[in-house]
């Protein structure tokens, strides 16, 4: 299910999760050009997010051209380290929000509602 975000861009939705076929179509995006912000703002998930799906993606396309067809554990080591690299951005972008809140200054200006 996607929602639509205050931007008319489709959101992931309830639960914050996207098919595969909107999470390869968010990536080739990015690597026809597009820009990583964007694409992150259009559809609604953060840049860290739509970083981990672009190196995941790539990381299984390099295990393809190997020579030899890669043993599902390599796959698997391949997407866990493309998610954690996914993981470790998010925290940093978390941490740095938590400190400009800890300092007493607001992330953002509100825009007034017309």
């Amino acid at each position: 299910m996607t929602t639509e975000t205050a931007s008319g861009a489709m959101g992931p939705g309830r639960g914050g999760r996207m098919s595969r076929g909107r999470k390869r179509d968010a990536v080739l995006r990015l690597l026809r050009g597009e820009d990583l912000e964007t694409v992150s703002r259009s559809l609604g998930v953060t840049a860290a997010t739509l970083s981990g799906w672009r190196d995941a993606f790539l990381a299984a396309g390099e295990a393809s051209l190997a020579s030899r067809p890669a043993g599902g554990e390599a796959l698997e080591s391949e997407r866990l380290k493309a998610r954690l690299g996914e993981m470790l951005l998010e925290r940093e972008l978390l941490e740095a929000k938590i400190s400009v809140l800890e300092d007493g200054h607001p992330l953002a200006r509100r825009r007034r509602k017309p």
